[in-house]
């Protein structure tokens, strides 16, 4: 089976300063845009983090300091960036959890409003967790039969995703086609915000997700422990987690 897209679909990877959502930074994003008549869009850049390169993530990336020194910064590049995206679904490796979160704390940073809810996500290593779990090297030599070359690189991580889902269709007589379904089961939890801090019960309700609240409905906490939003909001907390108890809090009032 192909792809069945009926808008286009944006592949993208993040190479960062670390793993932390709300503190870390982009060093290197690759996108390849894929348009429903087949056409690929291939961009690579490189980014000035505005902060020193941990020398265990430069392990990883081998992106060095010396690299990116004289890189645009995020916010230089964010509106453009920001344009490749608009009207297009999402794919990624372990992106629903980590890339996507990431950029809209970058986007956020920047002052640039996307909104990411009009879109669809494919985390194409859920698809492969959930068929064969193992991590991208081995899912582009098991789908693909080939080895990954320069692996962490946002490039090569980003067309190799790209390939795995197609080699996933084709192999996959019962995987769906069309990017609303598979998006629907690519999807491995019921997060209201990107992290997780809050998810949806059987009913679509906003349950907390973490802390002395775990299992709680969101809305019964907000109004039994006044203090709870004032903390949420002046903790370490990515804004995108923060909105979403801001919505809750708002619709409380009306």
């Amino acid at each position: 089976m192909k792809l069945t897209l009926r808008r286009p679909i944006v592949f993208f990877d993040l190479e960062t300063t670390g793993t932390n959502i709300s503190h870390d930074r982009i060093v290197e994003i690759s996108i390849v845009k894929v348009m429903p008549d087949g056409t690929e869009i291939v961009k690579t850049r490189r980014v000035n983090p505005e902060m020193p390169i941990p020398a265990e993530a430069t392990e990883i990336h081998h992106i060095t300091d010396d690299d990116v020194r004289n890189e645009p910064t995020f916010r230089q590049i964010a509106k453009s960036l920001a344009q490749l995206f608009v009207g297009c679904d999402i794919a990624g490796f372990n992106s629903n959890r980590f890339d996507i979160p990431l950029l809209d704390q970058e986007f956020q940073r920047a002052d640039v409003d996307f909104d990411f809810s009009k879109a669809r996500f494919i985390d194409v290593q859920t698809i492969f967790h959930k068929k064969e779990p193992r991590t991208l090297v081995a899912a582009y030599r098991f789908y693909c039969g080939k080895n990954l070359e320069d692996a962490h690189s946002a490039s090569a991580d980003t067309m190799a995703t790209y390939e795995v889902l197609k080699a996933q269709l084709e192999r996959y007589d019962d995987l769906p086609c069309d990017v609303e379904a598979l998006s629907e089961f690519a999807s491995q939890s019921r997060n209201v915000d990107f992290v997780g801090r809050l998810v949806y019960d059987d009913q679509k309700r906003e349950v907390i997700n973490f802390g002395k609240y775990k299992g709680r409905l969101a809305e019964e906490v907000l109004r039994n422990d006044p203090g709870y939003y004032a903390w949420i909001m002046q903790g370490d907390f990515t804004k995108n987690t923060k909105d979403v108890f801001t919505r809750i809090k708002l619709r409380m009032s009306k």
